[in-house]
């Protein structure tokens, strides 16, 4: 295929990708909004099935969520880091350079995915009655197994979405999302109840789903080639520059989000210190809760990492200070009324989940929980499109620093300050989350504008 016919193949994402920021944003975060808000309503949806097992079985899931997250973060940040290498490349009008990155990645997603699979799936035990599940360790075990299992289609699935949204298709990154999250609402009950399987029921009808959802995707990227990228694995030579580049974005998203899931290991171990399994039920139940909130933000956020890694590549720097800037209001705006919804009917949320006699003692403090979190809502847009900027721009590292800040020393430190030294029990560990991510998102606010007004003012464009 000759240059012209390169060209030509562009895809209307592509376009989208590299024009107006504000239309470009809008255009490719409402499908993903519309896709993840879909998913996370299949993880309340999975929370309300699971709940009807008991606080046990609710325990038990939030014990291996940690788990299941350090996955979702390996694959997203392999993704963000590819993504963002192929969009500086779309943006500088370099086809090859993105289509070798994309083989690339694909062969850091398959060696990684290895790396975790195994170890996970050999020492479940060992891992969940370390990090105290106690009890619910047996359980959780079995649950684990499953999902450590299919950890591969995690993989694939994160990475294959990454690629279609880094080339400006986000709807069909939509598609496979919502295949997936509503195949996984059928599949819920009629593993969990009708064949008596548990909360392993509830594990395989993940992995069934996922397993459909990656299909579809390998279908679009390899068999009908019809993308912008084009894998090509007989030509393919490996260049170490690739892989610093991927990594070099790829590898702090990673971690960001690994210290996501330590951070709630760490929660984890404070809030049983604090009010034991049932704690941790309550926390499991209302971040699920606190991810459908949120999940505006982040499909807003990969937008951003794509718009902004384009306008990097093509030197459009005033593209990309509108991209986050626009951004940033639009999440605000959104979050608001999330939060005071959500401070409203928040005793018929905690109803939904403790539906069960098992679960039914939870309702009050589930209550307080779902109320104090609200008051972060609106700030996290400031934290999540600066690292979101960041990353589109190629300094991963950034981005890890203030995720690091938020989630690993801030929300810890104020929650053991709150719940011990202050005395404020449980309530205070949930005041300790509010107050670390309300410091750690505004800290990451002024950096990112110090940041991309320095790089502005370098190239002589107004701020």
């Amino acid at each position: 295929m000759n240059e012209d016919d390169q060209q030509e193949k562009a895809t209307a994402g592509v376009r989208t990708l590299l024009g107006n920021p504000r239309s470009a944003i809008l255009k490719l975060s409402v499908p993903m909004i519309i896709a993840m808000s879909v998913q996370t309503v299949y993880n309340l949806v999975d929370a309300i099935w699971v709940s009807g097992l008991g606080a046990d079985a609710l325990a038990a899931i939030g014990f291996v969520f940690p788990f299941f997250f350090m996955a979702m973060g390996l694959s997203n940040g392999l993704g963000v880091g590819g993504g963002s290498a192929i969009s500086r490349r779309i943006g500088a009008h370099d086809k090859a350079g993105a289509d070798n990155v994309a083989v690339h990645t694909i062969i850091l997603m398959l060696l990684t995915a290895a790396a975790f699979t195994l170890p996970g799936f050999l020492f479940a035990d060992e891992l969940l009655i370390l990090i105290g599940a106690g009890q619910t360790a047996g359980m959780a075990a079995a649950y684990a197994r499953i999902i450590f299992l299919g950890s591969i289609l995690i993989f694939f699935t994160s990475v294959g979405n990454a690629f279609l949204r880094s080339e400006g298709d986000a709807k069909r990154a939509m598609y496979a999302m919502l295949l997936s999250a509503v195949l996984n609402i059928i599949l819920d009950p009629i593993f969990i109840y009708t064949l008596d399987w548990g909360v392993e029921g509830a594990a395989v009808a993940t992995v069934i789903s996922m397993a459909v959802a990656s299909l579809l995707i390998l279908n679009w990227l390899v068999f009908r080639k019809d993308t912008y990228l084009s894998f090509s694995f007989r030509d393919f030579r490996f260049r170490w520059e690739i892989v610093r580049d991927i990594l070099r974005t790829g590898l702090p998203a990673a971690v960001q989000h690994l210290s996501m899931a330590f951070t709630m290991l760490i929660m984890n171990l404070i809030i049983i210190m604090v009010a034991g399994t049932d704690g941790v039920a309550i926390y499991s139940v209302g971040w699920r809760v606190v991810t459908v909130a949120t999940m505006p933000l982040v499909g807003i956020a990969t937008a951003v990492v794509s718009v902004c890694g384009a306008a990097y590549g093509a030197g459009l720097l005033d593209r990309a200070n509108t991209a986050q800037l626009y951004a940033t209001k639009l999440g605000v705006l959104i979050e608001i009324p999330i939060a005071g919804a959500t401070f409203i009917l928040a005793p018929w949320i905690a109803a939904v989940f403790t539906l069960s006699e098992a679960a039914a003692h939870i309702a009050p403090d589930l209550v307080i929980f779902l109320r104090i979190v609200t008051f972060f809502y609106p700030v996290v847009a400031f934290g999540m499109f600066s690292s979101a900027l960041f990353q589109g721009t190629g300094k991963g590292m950034n981005a890890l620093i203030v995720t690091v800040l938020r989630t690993l020393i801030l929300t810890p430190l104020f929650a053991g300050l709150f719940a011990f030294t202050l005395g404020m029990g449980l309530e205070g560990v949930w005041w300790g989350m509010v107050t670390g991510n309300l410091i750690g998102s505004i800290a990451a606010f002024l950096w990112a504008r110090l940041y991309l007004n320095g790089l502005m003012e370098e190239k002589g464009v107004a701020a």
